[in-house]
């Protein structure tokens, strides 16, 4: 059976997640993300970001802020530019630890059949 602490390790986890899951459902954000991956290790300004796409310069701010409000992105200043890089790390752990406990709590509903003890 599984724990109620563990179930509610797993609601923690998962409500965490959420601004994550919300930012990377958009596929305008997914593009972005994916251009800002193309740019490498130093990044992209919004300028190059606005001649790869069809939006608007403040649709793309709309869509970075929400990338870094949820830390898939962070900007960094050079001059008078801000460049945007791929910050992923920390939200990636997140996720994995998301993913082990929905195979764990999966794995005891199978050898049990039941989700919770309580």
């Amino acid at each position: 059976m599984i724990e109620l602490e563990e179930l509610h390790n797993f609601h923690r986890l998962f409500k965490t997640c959420t601004p994550l899951f919300i930012a990377l459902a958009d596929e305008y954000r997914q593009k972005l993300i994916l251009d800002i991956v193309d740019a490498g290790k130093d990044g992209i300004n919004v300028s190059n970001l606005s001649a790869k796409s069809n939006l608007s310069r403040p649709a793309i701010s709309h869509h970075l802020k929400v990338l870094k409000d949820c830390d898939l992105i962070r900007p960094k200043k050079i001059g008078t530019q801000i460049f945007y890089q791929l910050n992923i790390t920390e939200n990636f752990s997140i996720l994995s630890e998301l993913i082990n406990s929905i195979q764990n709590i999966l794995k005891r509903i199978d050898e049990t059949g039941n989700a919770a003890q309580g």
